[in-house]
């Protein structure tokens, strides 16, 4: 008989929350206005619009003209750096081409999949490198900065290892030379504090899915006074932003799920962190060669990122999927991506340990009275695989995977 199901790939998607649900509903038929119209329903849509607008803000500590609402992530990492982009070589000269952006080797490819894009047209895009733990180095990004840098764009916290970049002192450095810095914290906001004031953070993504809101629907907070280029033409929605009209059962719900998010902050770390040092101690105790990727102390409180000798992750995930746990071998982004994880080739793990990866991402609905369970499910099905594998020795119970592994080589890190 399966067990009933434990979901805990709350990085990937979160399930919506009732209240959420709840608040979104009639905007789906009876407060079905058009916040640009002038007429009642209209003029109610567009109130619950404002308000949505200051629950975000609120969330973050932003000011609520600050706030402008995406379809998600994606988006607004797009709209965040293709902006300032835009805006900056307008301003270019042959002296300085105002060309230059540095990002890390780590991030969404919703990050580093634009800056590619931005090279084609001749920006200069510098990717810093990681340690082990995932962590840039502060001195690296303060030597990287030249006279045409124009956007520091450094995720808050990593989608799939879990480790936490320290933006407040990121965002120093950027002040000190003029720089402009936008954090992705599609994964941090609602699971960790996020002050945009305090962190000297300029532009920040982030998204509903993610924090038991509606699929669909994201943020971008842009500072006053910052110089932005629109790429999203049309009917000037958005203080002319982000033209479109808007969504707002998902805007609805995205501010409730900000609201409830902030209101629980203290309490769902609390709760996410008891989960995870509890998985981390017990499996790493009970199953051999298993070790934690990224930061123990710098970490993300809902995230566990494992690494098992010896076998592959995605029957890893298969077979945990029987027993009536859901987990991920690292961003769902890149799921159908056969390569190894570029976040794990950047921290120095070897392809084949890298394949071996299982993320398991915390949310409210997890309970400490399942970790027994998820742990004795995961040792059942690694002890499974690895009787099946050519890299363990079933014999000597060692893991002989390095007698076939090829180096790392500068394309597996940088494969973007």
């Amino acid at each position: 008989m399966a067990h009933e199901l434990i979901y805990m790939d709350n990085s990937a998607t979160s399930p919506v929350d009732e209240e959420v649900l709840k608040e979104m509903l009639p905007y789906f038929n009876e407060k079905f206005g058009n916040a640009s119209t002038l007429y009642r329903l209209g003029v109610d849509a567009k109130k619950a619009l404002d308000k949505a607008r200051q629950q975000v803000a609120d969330l973050i500590n932003a000011d609520v003209d600050e706030i402008t609402f995406t379809s998600g992530g994606t988006e607004s990492d797009n709209m965040a750096i293709k902006g300032v982009a835009l805006s900056e070589i307008q301003k270019a000269t042959d002296k300085n081409p105002r060309n230059h952006i540095i990002t890390t080797t780590i991030e969404h490819p919703a990050v580093l999949e634009t800056c590619k894009f931005l090279e084609k047209f001749g920006f200069e895009v510098t990717y810093l490198p990681v340690d082990e733990d995932g962590l840039i180095s502060l001195d690296d990004l303060e030597n990287a900065i030249k006279e045409s840098t124009i956007l520091i764009t450094i995720m808050h916290s990593n989608n799939e290892i879990g480790t936490i970049q320290p933006t407040k002192e990121i965002g120093e450095i950027a002040r000190k030379h003029n720089v402009l810095f936008h954090s992705d914290a599609v994964q941090s906001a609602g699971k960790i504090p996020v002050d945009v004031k305090d962190q000297n953070i300029d532009i920040l993504s982030l998204s509903g899915h993610k924090i038991n809101g509606p699929k669909g629907i994201g943020a971008i907070y842009i500072k006053k006074g910052v110089r932005f280029e629109v790429f999203m033409h049309g009917g000037g929605q958005e203080k002319g932003l982000r033209s479109g009209t808007e969504n707002m059962p998902g805007i609805v719900g995205l501010g409730k799920a900000a609201e409830l998010a902030r209101e629980n902050l203290e309490t769902r770390m609390q709760h996410n962190k008891e989960i995870r040092d509890a998985l981390i101690e017990k499996v790493t105790s009970q199953i051999k060669d298993a070790y934690v990727n990224g930061s123990l102390e710098k970490r993300l409180p809902n995230n566990v990122h494992f690494r098992f000798s010896g076998i592959e992750g995605e029957s890893l995930i298969l077979r945990l999927d029987n027993e009536g746990i859901d987990g991920a071998t690292g961003s769902a982004c890149s799921t159908h991506d056969l390569k190894g994880s570029h976040v794990l080739a950047a921290i120095g793990v070897k392809p084949a340990l890298s394949h071996g990866s299982l993320r398991l991402s915390i949310g409210p609905e997890n309970s400490i009275d399942d970790v027994d369970y998820i742990v004795a499910s995961i040792k059942k099905v690694v002890d499974y695989l690895r009787e099946l594998s050519p890299l363990w020795d079933n014999e000597t119970d060692e893991y002989i995977g390095d007698r076939f592994e090829k180096p790392l080589e500068d394309e597996d890190i940088d494969r973007y």
